[in-house]
């Protein structure tokens, strides 16, 4: 079962050298809770997901994610269970998609038989050895979120979801989103299309020069 509350940052800071990237962010996400993030470009909302998804250590303030400390070794425990989607396909371009999506069921230990349904229910069952490469930057972000239909996540980190996905594919994410919401799971969608993500987020909030808002 997930966690009761699925993220809390209490007074982050991020910085990469000199620089800071994120400041005293303070923000908890209760499981169940689709959240919204927005702003504007190079107000540190990649920065973010990737510490919420484990990838960065803060250099300030405490975390738990999943229930594990940002700052401490558990950290790694949970990444299978947290599922990101950034700008760019997370997709091998050498293998096929269906040859993607085992291989990611590998990594996350689990069954990889659920890769023909995955795909078919994101349209791309014919693809299904079309190499990642030679496919449409579209069908690859299908593709990604077919994997994330075949994971079971308990945290769902999305950059921009909606772009460069037709109306049948844009359903498809928010079905996906309410689907892991309504299983005690949470997702933070990061976006600049506010009218689409209000409509799916029990809430938004807004980065600005690296503090919550």
């Amino acid at each position: 079962m997930p966690p009761a509350t699925a993220i809390e940052l209490r007074d982050i800071g991020v910085t990469a050298g000199s620089t800071p990237i994120l400041r005293g962010v303070d923000l908890v996400v209760a499981g169940g809770e689709i959240v919204g993030l927005f702003g504007a470009n190079g107000a540190g909302k990649t920065t973010l997901l990737r510490l919420i998804a484990t990838l960065i250590r803060p250099s300030d303030g405490n975390g738990t994610v999943l229930g594990a400390d940002l700052a401490g070794e558990e950290r790694y425990d949970v990444r299978p269970r947290i599922g990101m989607i950034g700008h760019t396909p997370g997709l091998y371009p050498e293998l096929t998609l269906g040859e993607n999506l085992r291989f990611a069921a590998r990594v996350a230990g689990t069954p990889d038989g659920g890769v023909e349904a995955s795909l078919d229910a994101v349209g791309l069952l014919g693809a299904i050895d079309r190499q990642a490469g030679a496919s449409s930057h579209g069908m690859q972000r299908r593709a990604e979120f077919a994997k994330e239909l075949m994971i079971d996540r308990e945290l769902l980190l999305l950059d921009e979801p909606h772009s460069a996905l037709d109306q049948d594919a844009v359903e498809l994410v928010n079905g996906l989103v309410g689907k892991i919401a309504a299983n005690g799971g949470a997702a933070i969608l990061v976006s600049h299309d506010r009218d689409r993500v209000t409509a799916v987020a029990d809430r938004s909030v807004d980065l600005i020069d690296g503090s919550l808002q």
